[in-house]
C-alpha cells in the first residue's frame, strides 16, 4: 500500500508543470490592417488565434485572417496593336502563422513575436462571405501560397481573464524575392 501511495505521489508531482502548462493558453479575435507593398493596396480583414503556455514566458501560437476583397484597375498594353486594355483585379488574402510569442507577465503584457507560415492570393470578384472563406480554405493551391516569415511584437492588457491586444509586425512574404508588408490587428483576447 506504501509504494502504491508513493507512486501516487511522485506521479502527482511530476504531472504538476504539464497540467499547469496546460491550463493557461488564449484564445482571440482580431481585425486586422494588412498594406500590400507590391501593388500598393490596403486590406482590412478578420482572423482568430490560439495559443498554449509552452514556458514560463513563451507561447506557441497559431493564427489565420482573411482579408476581404481589394479591387484596383490595372492596365495593359499590346504592344503589337497599341491596344490600351483596364480590368478590375478581385485581390483576397488569407495567412496563415504560427510560432513563439515571448511575453512579460502581469495585467499588462509586452511581447515579441516570430511567426511562419503562408500566404494566399485569391483572385475571386465573388463577394466575401462565409462560403467565399471556406472555399480559399479548400482550393489552397500550391502556386497561390507564398512563404511567409512575421516578425512582431506588441502589448496585450487583462482585467482578469478578458483582455485587448494590439500588434503590429513585417509580413514577409517570400514570392520571386522578399517583400515586406506592413500588417497591424487589435482585438479581444481571453485567457484560460
Amino acid at each position: 500500500m506504501k509504494r502504491i501511495t508513493f507512486l501516487i505521489i511522485i506521479t502527482c508531482i511530476g504531472f504538476v508543470p504539464i497540467a499547469h502548462a496546460q491550463n493557461h493558453g488564449e484564445v482571440g479575435a482580431f481585425v486586422e490592417y494588412f498594406k500590400l507593398n507590391q501593388t500598393g493596396s490596403n486590406f482590412a480583414g478578420l482572423g482568430a488565434r490560439a495559443a498554449i503556455n509552452a514556458a514560463r514566458h513563451v507561447q506557441i501560437e497559431a493564427e489565420m485572417s482573411y482579408d476581404f476583397n481589394q479591387v484596383f484597375t490595372e492596365g495593359f498594353t499590346d504592344t503589337g496593336t497599341g491596344t490600351i486594355t483596364t480590368q478590375g483585379s478581385n485581390i483576397k488574402v488569407l495567412h496563415g502563422l504560427i510560432g513563439p510569442k515571448i511575453q512579460t507577465s502581469g495585467p499588462v503584457r509586452v511581447f515579441l513575436t516570430v511567426k511562419g507560415g503562408a500566404t494566399n492570393f485569391r483572385f475571386d470578384p465573388r463577394p466575401a462571405s462565409f462560403s467565399t472563406f471556406t472555399s480559399s480554405v479548400d482550393n489552397l493551391r500550391t502556386n497561390n501560397v507564398s512563404a511567409a516569415l512575421y516578425p512582431g511584437g506588441g502589448v496585450e492588457a487583462f482585467l482578469g481573464p478578458i483582455g485587448l491586444r494590439a500588434e503590429v509586425g513585417d509580413e514577409i512574404i517570400f514570392a520571386n524575392g522578399a517583400h515586406h508588408n506592413w500588417k497591424v490587428s487589435f482585438g479581444p483576447q481571453i485567457r484560460f
